[in-house]
C-alpha cells in the first residue's frame, strides 16, 4: 500500500506518518531527504531523529530516490519517506538542469513494482500567494503535479493541519 501524507510545516504530518509505521508493525526504513545547510535546518533534523525509535533503518538519500527504494524494497517492509518537499528543492538546485524531471518520473515509475508498504510525505506548498520569484514558483508548480500523480497512485491520502489528519482518499 501507497500512503501519501500531506501538510504545511508544523502541520502534524511526519508525527503522523511515523505513528502509521509504528502501528504496521512491519520492519521500518526510514529515508531522510534534508540535507543541513545551516543550524536551524540542522535542529529540525535532530528533532526529527530523537523522535524516530532507534530500531529503525535510517538511509539519507537527497537526490536519487527511485534506485534507493529500489535497492531497500522487499516483502514485509515499511518504507518511510520524510519528505518529498525536502527533495525536490534538492532536485531544483543541483547544477543538472533535467535532474528533478528524470528522477520525478523514475520515482513515479518505480513506485508499482515495490513490494513494500510505503508511505510519503510532503508539504503541500500550493495553499498560499503565487511566490514572487521564478524558482520559488517553479517549486510550487512540480510539488503541485507530483502531488495530483501520487494522489493518483496512492491507496490512501491524508491532509494534516494543526496536529489533526484529515482522509481525502482511502479508509476513514
Amino acid at each position: 500500500m501507497i500512503q501519501l501524507i500531506l501538510g504545511g510545516a508544523r502541520s502534524g504530518k511526519s508525527r503522523f506518518a511515523e505513528q502509521a509505521a509504528k502501528d504496521s508493525n512491519l520492519n521500518v526504513t526510514y529515508i531522510a531527504t534534508a540535507r543541513a545547510f545551516d543550524r536551524e535546518m540542522q535542529a529540525r533534523i535532530d528533532h526529527h531523529q530523537a523522535q524516530r525509535p532507534k530500531h529503525w533503518t535510517v538511509i539519507e538519500e537527497s537526490l536519487y530516490l527511485a534506485e534507493c527504494l529500489m535497492r531497500v524494497d522487499q516483502p514485509n517492509q515499511l518504507i518511510l519517506v520524510d519528505c518529498l518537499t525536502l527533495w525536490m528543492s534538492n532536485l531544483l538546485m543541483h547544477e543538472n538542469a533535467e535532474l528533478q524531471s528524470q528522477e520525478c518520473l523514475k520515482l513515479l515509475e518505480v513506485l508499482a513494482s515495490l513490494q513494500s508498504e510505503l508511505i510519503l510525505v510532503s508539504n503541500e506548498t500550493g495553499l498560499g500567494v503565487i511566490p514572487m520569484g521564478e524558482i520559488s514558483r517553479k517549486f510550487v508548480d512540480e510539488s503541485g503535479r507530483l502531488h495530483q500523480q501520487l494522489g493518483q497512485i496512492a491507496e490512501k491520502v491524508v491532509f494534516c493541519v494543526a496536529g489533526f489528519p484529515m482522509m481525502l482518499k482511502g479508509e476513514k
